[in-house]
């Protein structure tokens, strides 16, 4: 069984983006050279579990984070998965494989105190890019959508009258999200900037020359703009996304509307964001509890 048919699978059944298929089409082909060069074998449709482990342990000499491997040995075994479902193989050899433990990622959101200092008392220039910036910065503080599903937000996604918006999220999944009344607001000021432009596209945010953004610019932004408030070594779209989840968990919002909000397909992804929230319900059970030292 040939690998494409199997990248095949992955872009038109499973929808994957271009960027994973790249990713898991790169580890498998890696996996293939390491086979061929220490066991003399060209395919890997039923390989021994053995020679996985050699492969891991060769990764691991090289000096690859432990986060790496696993994410090579997920590309492999969504492999065998596939050759297992089209009969190609009668066991998957990574059945009973353990990832490697990580150390846990902590990704520090910014506080209420951050945010409202960036919104309120640091000024944006009243012109096309500034007022760009500030929009892009609310939107992921209000909506906490992803940066790609930013950058390709279309006018026609956007419906200002009852304040929604659709994105495109992971695996081609489509939500509808909420929008603030302030933000709506901010939207129509921008668009009377945009209209003046010179368009390539029908992308939401452009540039100066009318074309779409792209993600560095996106990364410039939230971290120039980000810079001027906080001291935190990370400062990035993502982390933004990470403090509208926080924050709304902290006031009190559903896990499962929170979980909705963000397109996580599942709630064990949703669940990263809880430890903040018990933080702060922590601190306030502290203060308002009779039992509590004063």
């Amino acid at each position: 069984m040939s690998v494409s048919s199997f990248i095949s699978y992955l872009a038109f059944e499973k929808k994957y983006s271009p960027h994973t298929i790249k990713a898991y089409k790169k580890d498998i082909k890696e996996f293939v050279a390491f086979c061929e060069t220490e066991y003399q074998i060209k395919t890997i449709d039923h390989v021994e579990y053995g020679m996985i482990r050699s492969w891991i342990v060769a990764l691991v000499d090289r000096g690859i984070s432990n986060r790496s491997v696993n994410r090579k040995i997920t590309s492999l075994k969504s492999y065998f998965k596939f050759l297992l479902k089209v009969e190609k193989i009668e066991t998957n050899p990574l059945a009973k494989h353990k990832a490697l433990k990580m150390a846990k990622k902590v990704e520090i959101p910014f506080s209420e105190e951050e945010m409202n200092q960036l919104l309120y008392e640091i000024p944006f220039d009243d012109n096309f890019e500034g007022i760009r910036d500030r929009l892009i910065i609310e939107l992921f503080y209000a909506t906490g959508m992803r940066r790609s599903e930013l950058i390709n937000l279309k006018v026609k996604d956007l419906d200002l009258n009852n304040k929604t918006l659709k994105v495109i999220g992971k695996r081609n999944k489509e939500r509808i999200i909420p929008v603030l009344e302030k933000t709506a607001l901010l939207f129509k000021e921008y668009f009377l900037l945009r209209d003046a432009l010179e368009k390539t596209d029908d992308f939401v945010f452009l540039n100066g020359t009318g074309n779409k953004i792209y993600e560095t610019l996106v990364y410039r932004v939230i971290n120039g703009y980000f810079s001027r408030v906080s001291t935190k070594i990370k400062k990035s779209p993502h982390i933004l996304r990470h403090t509208f989840a926080t924050h709304m968990l902290n006031k009190g919002a559903d896990l499962n509307a929170v979980k909705e909000l963000l397109g996580h397909s599942s709630l064990a992804s949703t669940q990263v964001y809880t430890h903040n929230s018990i933080a702060e319900l922590k601190k306030v059970h502290a203060m308002a509890h009779p039992r509590s030292k004063k």
